[in-house]
């Protein structure tokens, strides 16, 4: 009896210190949570976000920019790097930056960042260092060597005389490492870019249609793609893209790609048979060469498609074009900019129809909670969006920013904030060093005043 007595005894013993223990955790529990108290934000996205959208040409956003100038966050430009290369000196790359500067200071003076590309062949351009219809983008210095020889294409899939540089010379091959070397020192941090497009072959975009590829002669050896690819994965911070043509294993192959965090450009994108479900499919193909979640890390965008004067026109009519509407092709792809310069020429050009199909784009970010004690606030952010945002940006409130960053926070995704600041219906804002001081990050906190 006895030792059944302390059985029970030292039973109703355990059972009372977990009781009492249940009892404290919960109270200490409640206690904490009882300090923090819900803060009702006024934080509301009213305008295109920074890095998405839209992107007209320099030309095309200058010429607009009084009606269109606050539904596009981007411009675009070919910047031909014989433009910035003025020659060689004891081994080192001699620039005048003052083409690219001059294209960057007029965006950035209309609250716009830039997305440019810097091709060595471009067909029938007459935008050259020489003068000479179609010749490439090769710095003189380079082109005046005597051992240096490119190749000729009089009309290649009908886009006018070209010029192929010389890619079995180790000049061109260490100079284009070097000028992306010198690019990325120069503007890794400028604001004023915020994305380079990379690639080979005609306007930079992975193929010599109508001309037979030769590697190491009119087009790089893969090798060397990946070798460069490798020094701008090193060296690049601006968020960069290649051509989903370079999935395809006649210039490039999923090998060449799929190691490196760089994003995707489709430069026909919303064609009439685009995706495999509309016909030929080879643009779809594409993107599944080159790695379909290749956007979890890098930037998608690119161009709607030239294949007809139809599609940059109509392309944002709510109804769709081909069965497919802008927001769903956007969303299927992780888009965060298309380039459409020739939109305006459409009946759907308006600017808001602009910003609602900008909006459809890239990042947008959304508050779910947000609490303060009164020295710290706990804030809960989802990416509401079709992409991630690609550069850090930082919550803030007050003056006491984040430890980490919203870089990376994918569609659908939640993350809590905790900042050793007091959170006020006014003070919750995102810094980002990456966007121009005209232009702002926005959180919608609809759905905290619930």
């Amino acid at each position: 009896m006895k030792q059944n007595k302390r059985k029970w005894l030292s039973l109703g013993l355990m059972i009372a210190l977990s009781v009492s223990g249940m009892m404290l955790f919960a109270s200490c529990k409640n206690s904490d949570d009882e300090n923090y108290e819900k803060v009702t934000l006024t934080n509301r996205i009213t305008h295109l976000q920074p890095m998405t959208g839209m992107v007209l040409w320099n030309d095309q956003a200058a010429a607009m920019n009084n009606t269109h100038g606050q539904c596009i966050s981007l411009e675009f430009a070919y910047i031909p790097p014989c433009k910035l290369v003025t020659g060689k000196a004891n081994g080192k790359l001699q620039y005048d930056w003052t083409y690219l500067e001059n294209k960057l200071q007029a965006a950035s003076s209309r609250g716009h960042q830039m997305v440019v590309r810097f091709p060595l062949c471009y067909p029938s351009n007459r935008e050259n260092c020489i003068s000479e219809r179609g010749a490439t983008y090769v710095p003189d210095y380079i082109r005046a060597m005597a051992d240096y020889n490119e190749t000729y294409a009089a009309n290649p899939g009908g886009d006018g005389p070209t010029w192929y540089p010389d890619w079995s010379h180790s000049e061109l091959q260490w100079f284009v490492k070097q000028f992306y070397a010198d690019v990325a020192e120069r503007y890794n941090n400028d604001a004023r870019i915020a994305f380079v497009e990379v690639g080979f072959g005609h306007w930079g975009e992975y193929h010599t249609y109508g001309t037979s590829v030769v590697f190491g002669k009119n087009f790089p050896t893969k090798e060397y793609q990946r070798s460069l690819f490798k020094a701008l994965e090193d060296g690049m911070a601006i968020p960069w893209l290649v051509s989903i043509d370079a999935g395809d294993d006649v210039y490039g192959g999923e090998e060449v790609l799929k190691r490196w965090s760089c994003g995707l450009f489709d430069d026909s994108f919303m064609h009439k048979q685009h995706d495999i479900s509309q016909g030929d499919g080879w643009n779809e193909q594409c993107w599944q060469w080159s790695g379909l979640d290749k956007w979890k890390k890098g930037v998608c965008g690119g161009e709607i498609s030239y294949y007809s004067s139809f599609d940059q026109r109509n392309f944002l009519n709510p109804a769709g074009m081909y069965g497919v509407t802008w927001e769903q092709a956007a969303a299927k792809y992780h888009m965060s900019f298309i380039i459409c310069n020739d939109a305006p020429d459409g009946n759907y050009f308006t600017p808001n129809r602009v910003t609602e199909a900008g909006l459809a784009s890239g990042y947008k970010f959304e508050v779910i909670s947000c609490e303060t004690s009164g020295t710290t606030t706990r804030i809960t952010v989802t990416n509401t969006g079709v992409a991630p945002l690609y550069r850090d940006a930082y919550i803030t409130v007050g003056d006491v920013q984040a430890n980490e960053s919203l870089r990376g926070l994918l569609p659908g995704e939640e993350k809590t904030f905790v900042i050793k600041a007091a959170a006020k219906p006014d003070n919750v804002r995102v810094e980002c060093k990456h966007i121009l001081s005209t232009q702002e990050i926005q959180l919608d906190a609809k759905q905290n005043n619930k």
